[in-house]
C-alpha cells in the first residue's frame, strides 16, 4: 500500500511539474507570439568613399504604427548612419537616424513606410527580481529570436559616455535571459507583452542589461521624436534606492531615500559637498524616494538654477546647495 500511495504521490508530483511547464511555455509562446511582429532586423550602413558599408546590426522595437522604431544609441551611432529595418512579415523598409542620445543608451530611427505594429510600453519600476521576462531581437542576424529568463537585479548602474561626458544610467534591469551580439535594441518584455527594457549589453555569461521603461525613459524617447536630442541638467551622482535608517524614518517621516554610489569628479554633486555613500531625501524642494525623483529634475528648467539638496550623513541631516549645469555630449 505504502509503494502505491508513494507512485500516486510521485506521478502527482510530476503532474504538477508538467502543468507548471505547460503554464511557462504558454506565457512565454504568448508573449512571443504578441511581440515578434514589432521587433525589427537592423543593418546599419554608413556613407564611405566606396558608397555605402556596412556598420553593424542590431535590433529595434516599433513605436507607432506610422514609422517610429526605438533602439539602442550605441547601434546606430556615428555619422551618416542609416539603413534598412526588417520585419518578421518579410518586409524590408529603410530607415533613417532621428535622433541619438548615447547617454542614455537610446536611440529613435523612422522607416519609410506605415502600418507597423507597435509594441505596448510597460513600467519597468514596477518589476520584481525573479520575475518572468522575455528577451525578444536577432542575435548574430537570426531574426525573431527569443530567450526567456527571470529579472536577476534591479538598480544597476551602467556608465553610458558621450565625448568626454559619463553619465550613469540608473534603475537598469539584469536579466539571466540569453543576449548575444544583434540583441542590442531588441526588447525585453514582461508576461503581460509590454516591453519594460530595451536590450543593452551583455554584461557576462548569464547576465544581460537593459535600459529600463520608465518615466524619464519616456521622456527621453518624445524629446527625440519631437526635437532629434535631450536637452538635460546634470549634476554628476550615480546611485539607488535604500531603505532610510530608524533615525531618518523617525525625522522625515518616509521610508526611503536614494544612495549615492558615486559621485563623478569635478561634478556640481562633488562641489556641492556630496559624498558616496550620502543619502538625499529631497532636491529643489522636492521629496526623493526613488531614482526616478532625481531625473524628473533633471530638465532644462533646472539648468544653471540653485537648488537645495537634503542628504542623511550618518545620524546628521544637512542641507546643502547644487547648480546643475547642462550636461552635453
Amino acid at each position: 500500500m505504502s509503494t502505491i500511495l508513494e507512485h500516486e504521490s510521485d506521478f502527482g508530483e510530476r503532474g504538477r511539474e508538467h502543468e507548471a511547464l505547460d503554464a511557462y511555455s504558454r506565457v512565454v509562446v504568448d508573449v512571443a507570439e504578441r511581440l515578434a511582429p514589432s521587433v525589427a532586423n537592423l543593418r546599419v550602413m554608413r556613407r564611405g568613399r566606396m558608397g555605402q558599408l556596412p556598420a553593424g546590426a542590431g535590433s529595434a522595437v516599433a513605436l507607432t504604427p506610422d514609422g517610429f522604431l526605438l533602439t539602442s544609441a550605441h547601434v546606430v551611432a556615428g555619422p551618416g548612419r542609416a539603413g534598412r529595418a526588417t520585419f518578421v512579415d518579410g518586409r524590408e523598409l529603410s530607415f533613417r537616424v532621428v535622433g541619438i542620445d548615447r547617454l542614455s543608451d537610446l536611440a529613435v530611427l523612422r522607416v519609410d513606410g506605415g502600418d507597423l505594429s507597435p509594441a505596448r510600453l510597460g513600467e519597468a519600476e514596477r518589476l520584481r527580481v525573479g520575475q518572468l521576462v522575455v528577451a525578444i531581437g536577432n542575435p548574430h542576424g537570426f531574426a525573431g529570436s527569443v530567450t526567456a529568463g527571470v529579472v536577476s537585479a534591479l538598480g544597476r548602474s551602467l556608465p553610458a559616455r558621450a565625448g568626454r561626458t559619463v553619465r550613469y544610467i540608473d534603475n537598469v534591469i539584469q536579466t539571466d535571459a540569453a543576449l548575444n551580439p544583434g540583441n542590442s535594441g531588441g526588447a525585453l518584455v514582461d508576461s503581460a507583452a509590454r516591453v519594460v527594457g530595451i536590450n543593452t549589453a551583455v554584461a557576462g555569461v548569464g547576465l544581460g542589461l537593459a535600459v529600463p521603461i520608465n518615466g524619464p525613459t519616456r521622456r527621453i524617447v518624445g524629446a527625440l521624436m519631437r526635437d532629434g536630442r535631450v536637452r538635460r541638467a546634470y549634476i554628476g551622482i550615480a546611485g539607488g534606492p535604500r531603505p532610510l535608517p530608524p533615525h531618518g524614518r523617525a525625522k522625515l517621516g518616509r521610508a526611503s531615500g536614494v544612495e549615492i554610489v558615486e559621485v563623478a569628479p569635478d561634478s556640481p554633486a562633488q562641489r556641492a559637498g556630496l559624498r558616496a555613500e550620502d543619502l538625499v531625501v529631497a532636491l529643489g524642494g522636492e521629496t526623493i524616494e526613488a531614482v526616478d525623483d532625481v531625473q524628473r529634475l533633471m530638465t532644462s528648467e533646472t539648468i544653471g538654477r540653485q537648488l537645495p539638496v537634503s542628504v542623511l550623513r550618518g545620524e546628521r541631516l544637512l542641507e546643502l546647495e547644487l547648480r546643475p549645469v547642462e550636461l552635453s555630449e
